[in-house]
């Protein structure tokens, strides 16, 4: 098994139906919150699961923080080369970059199928869904994606256990959840 790994700023931190116009586009853009995407993936490339993390921004020390929290050294992570992802090395994984490019021949490169679908289910969902989408809740949204994701094949299962989960965790003031937001 392998992880895809692509960093993405999927949406902006604004009310719906704000538009924005000019400026710079795709990474590192203006008002737009980073997030790495890793979908793993079985030998015969059908996603497995999915890990979605807000990132501070395109660091080699972010990414090697991520990695270290997240794939267990033995993995394989396949990303699109962007230069921080030399940090997944650092953090003991094996690494196989592949340069894209921009446009619709990154789109198109194949090992990124699942990741690239992923992303866009997630854009649509929280558009779908939430009637303005805020950066500070970005992880929430982010986790509730996963959650279900991860889970897809046993749904009948999703709801006792989060009343399993919910009875057994202990009440938490707000300031511990908030806290929560920033170390996922």
């Amino acid at each position: 098994m392998g992880w895809g790994l692509r960093f993405v700023p999927p949406v902006r931190g604004a009310p719906s139906g704000a538009e924005r116009s000019g400026g710079k586009r795709g990474r590192g853009a203006a008002g737009k919150t980073p997030i790495v995407a890793a979908v793993e993936t079985t030998a015969e490339g059908k996603p497995v699961r999915i890990k979605l993390r807000r990132v501070q921004g395109f660091r080699r020390k972010e990414v090697k923080a991520l990695a270290r929290r997240n794939f267990e050294p033995t993995s394989t992570v396949v990303s699109d080369g962007l230069g921080c992802f030399v940090g997944i090395a650092d953090a003991g994984c094996s690494h196989q970059p592949i340069l894209t490019g921009s446009g619709k021949k990154a789109v198109q490169t194949p090992a990124f199928k699942w990741v690239n679908t992923m992303l866009g289910n997630i854009k649509n969902a929280l558009t779908g869904t939430y009637r303005a989408i805020r950066s500070k809740h970005i992880p929430r949204y982010l986790a509730e994606f996963e959650y279900r994701f991860n889970r897809r094949y046993d749904l009948a299962a999703m709801m006792p256990r989060l009343g399993w989960a919910a009875v057994r965790t202990p009440p938490m003031p707000y300031r511990f959840l908030k806290l929560a937001e920033d170390h996922a």
